[in-house]
């Protein structure tokens, strides 16, 4: 067997397993694939958000009090490489579902995630998500763009 294969197989189940619980609204889901010293830069401020940040389940409650349907958060492009004990990904991810207000979302943005072995589980340890702007002196978030 290929260890490799069998270890990017593992990060997109854990990446899909995290989708999952985006979908389901699931914060203890969201919150069990990460490292104790996660870091992420996401699309929402503030710029970077630390460990307590990320392991905040009232915070992603908070979040996913704003949609009314599932959050559906699906890979449209995604490439995996290993390297022993550390990892990465990234691709293009399209989230849609409906906001509270009646908001229809489609939002197609650019993600990478990184990841560590820890104790033979793979765990993230940085996600980074954003959309491109507009440098024509608007530095409005493009947020029209589809894949």
């Amino acid at each position: 067997m290929n260890t490799v294969t069998n270890d990017e197989d593992a990060i997109c189940d854990l990446l899909d397993d995290f989708s999952r619980a985006l979908y389901e609204k699931n914060a203890a889901g969201a919150i069990a694939p990460l490292a104790d010293d996660v870091v992420a830069f996401d699309l929402a401020p503030p710029l970077k958000q630390d460990p307590d940040a990320m392991h905040d389940s009232a915070r992603l409650e908070e979040w996913f009090a704003t949609w009314k349907s599932p959050i559906v958060s699906e890979a449209v492009e995604r490439t995996v490489a290993v390297d022993r004990d550390v990892a990465y990904a990234y691709g293009l991810q399209r989230m849609t579902g409906t906001k509270t207000d009646g908001e229809e979302v489609e939002l197609f943005f650019r993600a990478t995630a990184c990841f560590r072995r820890d104790n033979g589980r793979w765990r993230i340890t940085h996600m980074h998500n954003s959309v491109p702007f507009a440098m024509d002196g608007s530095d409005k978030a493009l947020l029209h763009l589809k894949a």
